[in-house]
């Protein structure tokens, strides 16, 4: 299958590329599903939680203290190594990551949309501005030293396992342009991806020869539309993924392996 997946990626001269958590595993940062695509941990804080609630604002924040720390410090694998070196031959004109780690950039990619944002930015929700996260977690670390202390263990996307914790203790602070709600300048389930996001995807697939899908499920939407519409436009698909996605009736190749075990060869 790797010989397969092999004439796939160098038999089609543009590839849109769309990655998943499958890609940064082994960079240390952990995945949301398990094989079947079924959750392994509870579902993600969702928009309407996040900006609804004091508490739960506290309890995202609590817990990102100790996570961020640990997905900053991560370093790009040879699955991002390979699309950037794949991508300097000229062969990638755009690679869409469901990912908010930035290894994509760190290791080289250029052309990149970013689906779902970056966790090293915030952004305002009164005024828009936009904030440094590293700033942000000094200021969080200063004003809850106690908090900062605690050991937790890594979870996706800059998140931790912190429980049975007082999270009313926790201090947020505000907007230091307006005092309103700082967010991470992530999408957050049951908020929509920038307009101007999928709409530069959807033009890359329209252009491509081919799409390949690396160390995604696919079962969230937001990334499965790009698959659909290729197969609508009959360009074959391929994805390198441990366990079931849900193109798996789309694609013309599947390989169930670890992701920078099976690029590597692009190296």
């Amino acid at each position: 299958m790797l010989s397969a997946l092999r004439d796939f990626i160098l038999g089609h001269e543009r590839l849109f590329v769309l990655t998943g958590a499958g890609c940064s595993t082994a960079s240390g940062i952990p995945d949301y599903r398990d094989g079947l695509g079924a959750w392994k941990r509870r579902q993600p804080m969702t928009f309407a939680a996040f900006m609804g609630s004091e508490a739960a604002r506290k309890r995202y924040f609590a817990r990102s203290l100790l996570g961020f720390s640990k997905i900053s410090a991560a370093e790009p694998n040879d699955a991002h190594r390979a699309l950037a070196a794949l991508e300097a031959r000229g062969r990638i004109p755009l690679l869409v990551t469901q990912n908010v780690d930035g290894l994509h950039q760190a290791a080289g990619s250029q052309n990149v949309v970013d689906l779902h944002g970056r966790i090293d930015g915030l952004r305002c929700m009164g005024c828009g501005a936009i904030l440094s996260r590293e700033k942000f977690q000094a200021e969080l670390v200063r004003l809850n030293p106690d908090f900062a202390a605690l050991e937790a263990g890594h979870a996706p996307d800059g998140d931790a396992d912190l429980e049975d914790v007082d999270f009313s203790r926790f201090v947020v602070p505000p907007c230091p342009a307006c005092g309103g709600v700082l967010k991470p300048d992530v999408v957050f389930f049951g908020e929509s991806v920038p307009r101007e996001r999928v709409e530069a995807a959807y033009a890359a697939v329209r252009e491509a020869d081919a799409v390949l899908v690396v160390g995604s499920s696919l079962m969230v939407y937001s990334g499965f539309r790009f698959v659909d519409e290729a197969a609508r436009l009959g360009k074959p698909c391929a994805a390198v993924n441990l366990g079931r996605t849900r193109a798996d009736g789309l694609l013309a190749l599947k390989l169930e392996a670890d992701c920078a075990e099976a690029l590597r060869f692009l190296l």
